[in-house]
């Protein structure tokens, strides 16, 4: 099943230009190098959480947007080598001092897919969360992501895709 390696960062809404500009430079270079698929999204609709939530984690100061992201890779086979050959190309050190955000926020992780889901039509808009589950609880959520993802889709999601 695919395997997703997915982040999230603030930029200074002042810099959105420069990260579209930016994220439009690497996607060529992440699929070049084994990415099947990249997402960027920029934060619309974030919601303050009582406990945490997606501006908390990163440290988003009122001046910054969140960006949610993910590549998906074939496996994690595939991730580990794309990540391997990140390391060692000369494009990634030129984009990595060119960033327009600052990276020390950004949190990123890879994850398998345990569900993936399609509707019809074409995804323009994204919708995401992050939740803790303990890990003797992989089961039952595994059986309520599935049963949610139909709810989703029936209420108009074009895709549903939960990782682990």
């Amino acid at each position: 099943m695919t395997y997703i390696e997915g982040f999230i960062v603030a930029v200074p809404i002042a810099n959105k230009d420069a990260y579209v500009d930016h994220a439009t430079g690497f996607a060529p270079l992440i699929r070049e190098l084994g990415a099947t698929r990249m997402v960027e999204s920029w934060s619309d609709d974030v919601p303050e959480g009582k406990v945490t939530d997606f501006r908390k984690s990163v440290q988003a100061k009122d001046d910054e947007a969140v960006v949610f992201a993910w590549f998906e890779y074939p496996d994690r086979a595939a991730r580990d080598a794309a990540n391997e050959k990140m390391m060692s190309d000369p494009r990634m050190k030129e984009m990595g001092a060119a960033m327009p955000f600052d990276g020390k926020r950004m949190i990123y992780g890879g994850f398998d897919t345990i569900v993936d889901e399609r509707g019809s039509g074409t995804a323009g808009y994204t919708d995401g969360f992050i939740v803790p589950v303990p890990s003797e609880k992989k089961a039952d959520y595994l059986a309520l992501a599935q049963r949610m993802a139909g709810k989703f889709k029936e209420y108009g999601a074009v895709r549903v895709l939960e990782a682990w």
